[in-house]
């Protein structure tokens, strides 16, 4: 028999209660080992630390030893919840109102873990242990630096001999209802900053002095001039954004800054490499270096430099067509709602776990993640254990 409330609503209001804004564990994790236990889980806390960034403890659960290896991998960790006068029920309280459970979480992704707990509590009561090994891979840095979340818990569990077969990603994937959205890969993530170096001097004496602003507004329009590319049928077209701009912080009007910089980053598709995008953009602001348009009478080129930031995310695309059709099949039956097979939207911690199995996605309605009110529909949660139950079983079935 389970020693806890194993319905979904009662497993999310347990996570939602614990403030674990990343990178406090916040009781979450405790919370989810007392619930696997009896479930029949080995239970790993581990912490990973690196400096420069703060610790994290994760959370590594296991159950068979043989036959097909089955992750699904999520994040206790929040962002924090902003003014509590800007919520209609404390943001850590789990409260009810017309059939929504309010709190930090509910979407971004407490309650994709809570229905996956309780879609195996079901099974256990139901069949009792699976033909094969499901693990979950909980980190509590997703929404930080993921520096010492899932990317390490995944090289530990390599380390200690796991090998999975495939992993469910439990990200809120919908746009608007259940059953809209499979992700099936993501685009890349490459960010940089490139600064424009000139010579600090009086507003009224241009002669004297070298704005960079003007340098780094040729260089930005040479990067946003022209698409990367038109996308294709599998990712929408690349992007590049200008994000973060800085003239030296002057407090006066009356001077011209030593410098410059703009930062962007590039959601790119599979049509580039990390590599391949950098040159590119290097070619486009070697080739704008020259441009003098908005630097009348300075012959010299613009002098400039690049910094990237380390660790771009790699672009890619899930091809297990098993994998991909039984979630599919199990979303469809459920909801009545055949998903679309996305790519669209930011990384995840797919990103790492892509290097190691077959991924896929599928959480609930992400329409309030990250918002005050942040909230989730009891009844969605309650389809979404079942799509969730439904999956597990048929994935098993098909890998006996």
């Amino acid at each position: 028999m389970h020693q806890f409330d194993a319905s979904p609503a009662a497993i999310l209001a347990r996570l939602i209660r614990c403030p674990s804004v990343t990178p406090a564990e916040g009781g979450a994790l405790s919370e989810l080992e007392n619930m696997l236990i009896p479930l029949g889980f080995r239970v790993e806390r581990l912490v990973f630390s690196q400096s420069g960034t703060p610790d994290v403890e994760n959370l590594l659960a296991s159950s068979g030893e043989n036959g097909p290896h089955l992750a699904f991998a999520g994040h206790t960790d929040v962002v924090p919840p902003g003014p509590e006068s800007d919520w209609r029920h404390p943001p850590f309280a789990a409260a009810v109102e017309n059939g929504e459970l309010f709190g930090r979480g509910a979407v971004d992704m407490k309650g994709g873990i809570a229905c996956f707990v309780a879609a195996l509590a079901r099974i256990h009561r139901r069949e009792g242990r699976l033909p094969g090994t499901v693990s979950l891979l909980i980190t509590g840095d997703e929404e930080g630096p993921a520096v010492n979340g899932t990317e390490k818990l995944l090289a530990y569990a390599k380390e200690k001999g796991a090998r999975f077969d495939a992993c469910l990603v439990g990200e809120p994937t919908n746009p608007n209802a259940l059953g809209d959205m499979i992700k099936i890969g993501r685009r890349g993530s490459l960010s940089g900053t490139v600064t424009v170096t000139g010579r600090q001097g009086h507003v009224a004496y241009p002669h004297l002095a070298e704005n960079p602003v003007r340098g780094l507004a040729t260089l930005i329009d040479a990067l946003l001039a022209q698409p990367l590319d038109a996308g294709n049928e599998r990712f929408q077209a690349s992007n590049l954004e200008v994000t973060m701009l800085d003239a030296g912080g002057n407090a006066s009007f009356n001077v011209i800054p030593a410098r410059a910089a703009a930062s962007f980053n590039v959601r790119f598709n599979d049509e580039w490499t990390p590599e391949g995008l950098e040159a590119e953009i290097l070619r486009r602001l070697e080739e704008a270096a020259g441009n003098t348009r908005l630097r009348p009478g300075r012959e010299e080129p613009i002098a400039y430099r690049v910094e990237w930031r380390e660790r771009p995310s790699e672009v890619f695309l899930t091809r297990d067509d098993t994998l991909v059709g039984i979630l599919g099949d199990a979303v469809a039956k459920v909801t009545g709602r055949r998903p679309e097979l996305s790519t669209s939207g930011g990384t995840s911690d797919a990103r790492f776990i892509k290097d190691y199995c077959p991924v896929v996605e599928f959480g609930l309605v992400g329409r309030t993640m990250h918002m005050a009110n942040e909230r989730v529909a009891l009844s969605d949660l309650e389809t979404l254990t079942e799509i969730y139950d439904l999956f597990i079983t048929r994935w098993f079935a098909a890998h006996a």
